[in-house]
C-alpha cells in the first residue's frame, strides 16, 4: 500500500471543501425554497390589476348659474325709434336753456359703470330739468374699451349702454376710461379733465338719481337756471367765503358744483381709498386745510334704484283734448240688444294685465307729439310725477342693499371683454374693505369725523391707533368694547 506523502495530503484539502461546499447549498436550496415561497408582483402586473388612479388636481366647482334673463325692457321707446333729437319730445318750454348759452361753463359730469337704464334716465331727467345736452359728459367707466361705441355688447351685459343713443339722439357727451377706475380714481379724472380744459369749477353728478325742478315755487327757475345763479355766487368777490369753498352740496353730493382750485390745494382724492371712506377723507381734508363744504338748493334729486317705466313722462306732456275725446270714444261701443251700451276694454282703474306697446316708428313719434301737448307748469302732472319718484326713492331706502340695482344684469358671456357678474360684485367688495382699512391705517382712526377728533394736515401716516380702535364687530353689530354699546360714531 502506497501511503501518501504529507505534501500530497494537503493538496486535497481544496478538493474535500469544494465537495462539502456543494452538499450544503444541496440540502439548503429546499428548505430556502419553503419560506421564500411568496413573490410580490411586479410593479407592472400591480398596476393592472388595481383600479386607475386619477392623479390630475381635484376642483370643485360651484353649482351651475341660471340662463341669463332675457334682454332689459324698454324705457324709452321714442327714444328707441328716433333717428333724431327731433324725432323727441321738447324740453318743457318752462325749463328751455338759454339761448345762447350763459358765459359760465355749466359742464356737467355723470359716471357710469352699470345698469344701462339709471344712466339713461338721469341723462333724460337733467336734459327736461334745463340742462343743455351739449354740456353733459357721460364718463363710460366700464373697462370695455371701444365695445359699446361699436355696438358689441347686449342689454343683459352689466357694462352695456347704448353710446348711439346718448351721442346721436340725446344729444350728450361720452368719454370711456381707458381702463376701469375705482371711484376715487373717476373723481382724479373729472378734476384732470377740468384742469386740461382751464374750467375754474364743473359739475358731477350720481347716475341713480332723477333731478326735479321746483316747480311749485315762485317767482320760477328751472333747477339749471338756479345752478347758475349759484356759480355766479360761488365766484363773486362778495361772497363770503368765495376764496374758501371746496364744494357745493345740491342733496348732498347727488349733485355737487366743485372749485377746481381748492381740489388741487389738498392734493386731489386719495386713490388708495379706492370707494366708501374716501369721501370721508377728502372732505375731513377740507376742513383740515380750512375750506368749507356749503349747501346749495337747484331742486329736487330723488335717490333711486330703477327706472321710470316710460321716461317720456319727465318731459311733462298730456293727451290734447281731441286725442283724450278720441281715446274715450274708442272704448264705448253702441251695441243693440237687450243689454244697451257695452264698455269695451278694462276700465282705467283696472289691473289686469295688458301687452307691451310695440316700439313706435318714426311716424308714430310724430303722431305722438300731434296729439299731446305741453303740460301745466306745476300741474297735475308734475305732482304725480313726484308722488311716483318719492316711491321710488322709499323702495331704495328700504332696501337692506341700497345698490342691488347694480345686480341686475348677469349676461354678456362670450362678448368682449366679459366678466362674470358675481365674481365682479365679489372683486368690488373687497377692494372697497381694503380701502376703509387704508382709511382706517391713514388716519389711526376709526369713523366720517377726522376734522372732529383733533387730527390736522400732515398728521396722515403719522399717528398711532387712537381708541376707536377698541371696537370689534360683536354679531354683525359694531360694539365698542370700552362702553359696551352700539356706537356707529365710536365703531
Amino acid at each position: 500500500m502506497i501511503i501518501p506523502s504529507l505534501r500530497s495530503r494537503w493538496a486535497l484539502i481544496p478538493f474535500i471543501l469544494t465537495i462539502f461546499a456543494l452538499t450544503l447549498y444541496t440540502i439548503r436550496r429546499p428548505l430556502l425554497a419553503t419560506y421564500t415561497s411568496y413573490r410580490p408582483p411586479p410593479p407592472s402586473e400591480a398596476k393592472s390589476e388595481a383600479e386607475p388612479v386619477d392623479e390630475s388636481p381635484h376642483i370643485k366647482y360651484k353649482p351651475p348659474k341660471p340662463s341669463p334673463p332675457p334682454p332689459l325692457p324698454e324705457y324709452f321707446p321714442l327714444a328707441a325709434s328716433a333717428q333724431s333729437p327731433a324725432d323727441l319730445p321738447p324740453v318743457p318750454s318752462w325749463n328751455k336753456p338759454p339761448s345762447p348759452h350763459v358765459p359760465e361753463s355749466t359742464r356737467l359730469y355723470i359716471g357710469f359703470t352699470r345698469y344701462w337704464p339709471l344712466l339713461q334716465q338721469v341723462v333724460v331727467g337733467y336734459i327736461t330739468a334745463g340742462w343743455p345736452p351739449e354740456d353733459i359728459y357721460v364718463v363710460e367707466n366700464t373697462g370695455t374699451f371701444d365695445a359699446n361705441k361699436n355696438g358689441l355688447l347686449t342689454s343683459q351685459n352689466p357694462f352695456y349702454l347704448d353710446y348711439h343713443r346718448l351721442t346721436e339722439i340725446l344729444g350728450v357727451n361720452v368719454l370711456t376710461t381707458p381702463s376701469l377706475q375705482s371711484f376715487a380714481q373717476l373723481q382724479n379724472l373729472y378734476l384732470s379733465e377740468a384742469i386740461n380744459s382751464n374750467l375754474t369749477h364743473y359739475f358731477w353728478a350720481h347716475m341713480d338719481t332723477v333731478p326735479q325742478s321746483h316747480e311749485d315755487v315762485q317767482p320760477y327757475k328751472s333747477l339749471y337756471a338756479i345752478a347758475v345763479d349759484v356759480i355766479r355766487e360761488s365766484l363773486s368777490p362778495s361772497y363770503e367765503i368765495h376764496d374758501r369753498w371746496a364744494v357745493r352740496f345740491f342733496s348732498y353730493d347727488w349733485l355737487a358744483l366743485v372749485n377746481v382750485k381748492n381740489y388741487v390745494k389738498v392734493g386731489g382724492w386719495d386713490t388708495m381709498i379706492g370707494y366708501y371712506g374716501t369721501d370721508c377723507d377728502m372732505h375731513g381734508r377740507f376742513a383740515l386745510n380750512g375750506l368749507e363744504t356749503p349747501i346749495a338748493d337747484a331742486g329736487q334729486v330723488f335717490d333711486v334704484g330703477r327706472s321710470l317705466d316710460n321716461l317720456e313722462v319727465l318731459y311733462r306732456r298730456r293727451k290734447n283734448v281731441k286725442a283724450q275725446r278720441e281715446v274715450e270714444e274708442e272704448k264705448v261701443v253702441v251695441k243693440v240688444g237687450e243689454h244697451g251700451k257695452v264698455t269695451i276694454g278694462a276700465p282705467s282703474n283696472s289691473t289686469a294685465a295688458t301687452a307691451a306697446p310695440e316700439k313706435p316708428t318714426a311716424p308714430e313719434n310724430i303722431e305722438y307729439l300731434s296729439s299731446t301737448e305741453e303740460d301745466t307748469i306745476g300741474g297735475l302732472g308734475w305732482t304725480s310725477l313726484q308722488t311716483t319718484l318719492e316711491a321710488l326713492a322709499e323702495e331704495k331706502r328700504r332696501d337692506p342693499y341700497r345698490n342691488s340695482w347694480q345686480l341686475k344684469q348677469s349676461g354678456g358671456k362670450g362678448e368682449p371683454f366679459y366678466y362674470d357678474a358675481d365674481g365682479w360684485e365679489k372683486a368690488l367688495q373687497l377692494t372697497i374693505a381694503a380701502g376703509v382699512e387704508v382709511y382706517e391705517q391713514k388716519w389711526g382712526h376709526k369713523g366720517c369725523d377726522i376734522q372732529h377728533v383733533g387730527l390736522k394736515e400732515g398728521d396722515q401716516w403719522m399717528v398711532e391707533k387712537d381708541d376707536t380702535w377698541a371696537c370689534e364687530r360683536d354679531g354683525g353689530k359694531r360694539r365698542c368694547k370700552e362702553r359696551g354699546e352700539d356706537d356707529l360714531v365710536c365703531c
